[in-house]
């Protein structure tokens, strides 16, 4: 491997955007370290530790960005929620499916629609922040303070929008996949020197470091399994004689992964479990509050359980609901008849579009159970471990995804090259 990587540096094209994409993720740091004025830092830092089982997804994705408030503070996550958005509109509103059917013409009307919406989800969030969870923080209540922190967290979220995509256009791989990724293994030194400490001065017992390590390993293996586990369906394609010449025949497959939703259903599911949690700091009827705190929230040994259980379930419905958006087992099966492709075994139409639907299916709840298994993994390590940092489930499976996506977008370039890269 560090031979291959040595073979990447020597190709110049390939050279100068992986340097790209270091220097971009340089200033991605250097942005991670800059407060936002008129913010009381070590306010947020006790409220993010309170409030850690609501908040510390997102700390760990911004990179550390948000218990020190800096202008990272929002990282990508109105962008990500606003291209989830665009992308579920697209199938209730005509008008954008046509735009995501008309080529790159289209593909720019779509983007520009999401930057729009990236920068009023921005906004709103910043909002949420600033006026209602980190009221106390501000160092003055003066409307003119407020609008500084509410641009100041807007500005930066735009800025890492444009970051991200001058990365996909000039360095290598998607470049919010790369922020997100960049952001959660900044962390890992820093929790693993705590863990260090902990372990030498007794607070942390190496047994259960060396059981956390055991179970982060095997999670980062079975996520890879998954994440290039794939069910080809074969296709065979008709003959047919043009003249003295034969067209076709030839034999190909359908690959329909088995985690086909990513890590969306985990994100939608953390979303709606956090909710409650997030309806306290606006909501002080005190049978409401002490209701969630016992019964919803993981900071509880009787709610951690109930949580688990919930977000588990709720993964499962999710990976359905989104995977039955992107799979379109109709489209396939009209595509297949039109080429004049077929499924052996199976009638072209109608009947190879059961079928589809019915492997997708399968495949889907392989994958959902997978998810929502990996989403409840971290949450019973720690509430049964003392080990200092959350890093498991969600975080795993972007870091291992995104670095194999960067590993075969590397690859790509290289075996273009008559390079041997990575992957053998």
């Amino acid at each position: 491997m560090l031979k291959a990587l040595a073979n990447a540096f020597k190709i110049p094209d390939l050279k100068k955007r992986l340097v790209y994409t270091l220097l971009m993720l340089v200033v991605f740091r250097v942005g991670t370290a800059i407060p936002v004025p008129g913010i009381k830092v070590d306010v947020i830092k006790s409220m993010v530790q309170q409030q850690a089982g609501l908040l510390s997804f997102y700390d760990i994705v911004s990179g550390g960005a948000l218990s020190n408030f800096t202008i990272f503070a929002l990282s990508v996550g109105p962008y990500i929620t606003s291209s989830i958005i665009i992308q579920l509109l697209a199938v209730a509103i005509p008008a954008l499916e046509d735009m995501q059917k008309s080529g790159e013409e289209g593909r720019k009307k779509i983007m520009q629609i999401t930057r729009w919406t990236t920068v009023g989800l921005a906004l709103l969030q910043s909002s949420a922040l600033a006026v209602g969870f980190f009221r106390s923080a501000l160092v003055s209540q003066d409307p003119l303070n407020v609008i500084s922190v509410l641009l100041t967290l807007t500005a930066g979220s735009a800025f890492l929008m444009w970051l991200g995509e001058q990365i996909t256009e000039f360095g290598i791989g998607n470049g919010i996949s790369i922020l997100i990724f960049a952001g959660i293994v900044s962390r890992i030194p820093g929790g693993a020197i705590r863990a260090y400490e902990m372990t030498r001065t007794g607070e942390l017992n190496p047994a259960e470091m060396i059981i956390f390590l055991a179970v982060s390993i095997a999670i980062i293996v079975g996520v890879i399994e998954v994440l290039e586990a794939v069910r080809k369906v074969p296709v065979q394609h008709a003959k047919r004689v043009v003249g003295r010449k034969t067209y076709g025949g030839q034999s190909t497959h359908i690959p329909i992964k088995i985690n086909q939703a990513g890590v969306i259903p985990v994100i939608f599911a953390s979303s709606i479990m956090m909710l409650p949690q997030m309806l306290t700091m606006f909501i002080k009827n005190p049978s409401y509050v002490s209701f969630v705190n016992k019964y919803l929230s993981t900071q509880n040994q009787t709610g951690v359980y109930i949580y688990i259980l919930l977000e588990f379930f709720l993964v499962i419905g999710f990976t359905y609901f989104y995977v039955s958006i992107i799979f379109k087992p109709d489209e396939i099966a009209d595509n297949l008849k039109n080429s004049n492709g077929f499924i052996p075994g199976v009638r072209p139409g109608r009947n190879t579009e059961i079928y589809l639907d019915t492997v997708s299916n399968r495949l889907t709840l392989a994958g959902a159970i997978f998810l929502a298994i990996l989403s409840a993994i971290p949450r019973l390590i720690l509430s049964l471990t003392h080990v200092p940092f959350y890093f498991g489930g969600t975080s795993l499976i972007i870091v291992v995804g995104v670095a194999l996506e960067t590993m075969k977008a590397i690859e790509a370039q290289m075996v273009m090259r008559h390079y041997q890269g990575f992957l053998r």
